[in-house]
């Protein structure tokens, strides 16, 4: 293995064989860095799935009122659906399996917040207590809002960090009163959010409050809620068991499915990750094919390699080289060059994933900036794949090293 003749002779055969080498180089560096390059975009591609969810609670239903598309009692279609307090209420003591649930009138328009001498346009969500867990909200001064605030309808309001960035800059805002247009509202809680970072530009107020001070009476726009670790059969049940509910109140038909839309996001979760599983498997598969291309080309070139050299063996056998040191000869040339082309391709793959041209790449072909997000490959990983590459290469060129240390000397001597 350490014989310097032995490397010096295979240097020597490198330099005199310069395409030929070239060529074998390649056929792994490009098996390896489109492997690598596959590995990146299946973790970014991976990454924008989540990110898609992490804004909102996984296992959740938003339900959305709507208008009815189906005669029903003899009521004619158009009707619109309007949510109420009572629906609140209803589906809290009601419907089993329900693990928060939040309702939100929504205070149309961006309104003008001031403090002091700063002031802003921000957006304002009236909700209940459980809405803290619907988006996924850290709390990371103060308090959220409770339910005393809801039955007393304070004047409270929960900020999230970018609005006490333009509004206190450093100076801490709990306890203090912000004014909305013209309604003062006492500070009790910053947030961030684990979603987008256009989250943490809302201010929270209690949902009866908005609903005192706006006129909204006790409407609800959208009821939204959690089902804990319910299995997608279950949280379908709860689905259809809220549809009928809100259908039996409402007086529209069970089957009008665009009177109440009901989202459900634990579904759509899993079919994602139906499609995410399916497009891992189809990565996986060009990558295996991608390495099977490689090793292959390696095996050609090793084999004609073998032809190339047939005289050369036969004299080599002639003057008592064994089988054994044939073999160990080109398989040391096929080691070198895939050991070395190997982590040429692997570092060309990751610094062309981190240097950001993938992601360049994935933008000028049309996909949103969140749909690939972080696009990174596992040094463990790359590093196991670029082995496992290499000692196919290696295993390759065996065969074809076999058979050149079967050939008898009189057969290649003969050979032209």
């Amino acid at each position: 293995m350490f014989d310097i003749d032995k490397w010096q002779e295979i240097f020597h055969t490198i330099d005199k064989n310069r395409l030929r080498s070239f060529i074998t180089a390649f056929n792994v560096a490009w098996g390896i860095f489109i492997l690598i390059i596959l590995m990146g975009f299946g973790r970014g591609f991976q990454n924008g799935v989540h990110h898609q969810f992490d804004d909102d609670a996984a296992n959740s239903l938003f339900i959305n009122t709507g208008t009815t598309t189906l005669p029903h009692r003899g009521i004619q279609p158009g009707k619109q659906i309007n949510f109420d307090n009572e629906d609140y209420n209803m589906i809290r003591e009601k419907v089993e399996g329900v693990e928060y649930l939040t309702g939100r009138y929504y205070v149309s328009g961006e309104f003008t917040v001031r403090y002091q001498d700063n002031y802003s346009s921000f957006s304002i969500r009236s909700v209940h207590p459980d809405h803290l867990h619907l988006e996924k909200s850290i709390m990371i001064e103060g308090r959220y809002i409770n339910d005393k605030d809801l039955m007393e309808k304070r004047k409270v309001a929960i900020l999230g960090t970018k609005v006490v960035k333009v509004l206190f800059g450093n100076k801490h805002p709990i306890g203090e009163y912000i004014t909305i247009n013209g309604i003062k509202y006492k500070v009790v809680g910053i947030y961030d959010d684990l979603g987008q970072e256009d989250e943490t530009k809302i201010i929270y107020i209690p949902i009866s409050t908005a609903q005192l001070a706006y006129g909204g009476g006790n409407r609800i726009h959208r009821l939204m809620l959690t089902m804990g670790d319910a299995t997608l059969e279950q949280s379908l049940e709860i689905q259809d068991k809220v549809h009928a509910m809100l259908a039996a109140k409402h007086v529209f038909s069970v089957e009008d499915k665009r009177a109440v839309r009901i989202f459900n996001i634990w579904e759509e979760y899993i079919r994602w990750m139906g499609i995410f599983d399916g497009i891992r498997l189809v990565l996986a598969a060009v990558g295996i094919f991608t390495l099977i291309a490689g090793v292959v080309g390696v095996s050609n070139i090793m084999l004609i390699v073998v032809k190339e050299r047939t005289r050369e063996i036969g004299v080599r056998k002639a003057i008592g080289a064994t089988p054994h040191s044939v073999i160990g000869l080109f398989l040391m040339e096929a080691l070198l060059i895939t050991i070395v082309s190997g982590y040429i391709g692997m570092i060309c793959g990751m610094m062309f994933i981190e240097s950001g041209l993938l992601s360049n790449l994935m933008l000028s072909f049309g996909f949103p900036m969140d749909f690939f997000i972080d696009l990174s490959v596992n040094f463990t990983n790359a590093v196991v794949a670029t082995f496992i590459l290499v000692f196919a290469g290696t295993l390759a060129g065996y065969f074809p090293a076999r058979k050149a240390s079967r050939i008898k000397p009189v057969e290649a001597l003969k050979d032209e």
